[in-house]
């Protein structure tokens, strides 16, 4: 193709929508005001923009991703002003969802790529899998009205409870809360810790859990 092909058909869409699919891997984010975003995922921008990483959970933002390595948090920033952010995450997909107001997700702190600054969001951390990640398994409870983007290794999987996951290749649920029973048979075959000696019972009716063909150890 001639490079004003290629130009036009890799070009940004013009569009009015807050959050905006440019390709599977790629988040076209309007920002008026700011949103929350996890740091490091900004690949471009246009506009007038400041991006301030955010250093305390008691501010109301960081420490929600949690890396095994260090036990630390890796904070998510603050992109206020006005213009378009680029967002991408190690060419994960891209999944954006739009929550009316009382509509919630709980995702996993590193599968969470931005979300607008006006949704509620609680912390929490699941410290009964912390022999499996370091620093336990932190999520984010996300509630709208507003939009929020997640990322897969791959395509999703969207199942109904009741259902039991692997929590390495858990990334989302909603209407439901998760149980976590150590599976001491696959442990004990394994011979060694394992994600997969643990698991999440999801039981319930009218919710549903995304999983990823993928075990993101963390």
């Amino acid at each position: 193709m001639d490079i004003d092909q290629f130009k036009s058909d890799h070009a940004p869409t013009e569009t009015d929508e807050t959050f905006q699919l440019e390709n599977s891997y790629a988040l076209d984010v309007t920002v008026e005001g700011s949103v929350m975003a996890k740091a490091g995922s900004m690949v471009a921008y246009t506009g007038d923009l400041s991006f301030t990483g955010q250093a305390s959970a008691e501010g109301g933002i960081t420490g929600f991703i949690k890396e095994a390595a260090t036990g630390e948090g890796t904070p998510v920033m603050a992109v206020e002003g006005q213009g378009h952010v680029y967002l991408a995450d190690e060419r994960k997909k891209v999944q954006v969802l739009e929550l009316d107001a009382g509509e919630s997700v709980t995702v996993n702190g590193e599968d969470v790529l931005a979300f607008e600054s006006e949704l509620n969001y609680e912390i929490s951390t699941i410290d009964s899998l912390a022999g499996s990640f370091a620093g336990g398994f932190t999520n984010v409870y996300l509630e709208g009205p507003g939009y929020v983007a997640l990322t897969t290794h791959g395509d999703p999987l969207v199942m109904e409870p009741p259902v039991s996951t692997d929590p390495s290749a858990t990334v989302a649920w909603s209407g439901t809360t998760p149980d976590v029973e150590v599976n001491t048979n696959l442990s004990d075959m394994i011979g060694q810790e394992s994600g997969e000696r643990f698991q999440m019972d999801f039981a319930g009716e009218g919710g549903f859990v995304v999983v990823q063909p993928y075990e993101e150890h963390v």
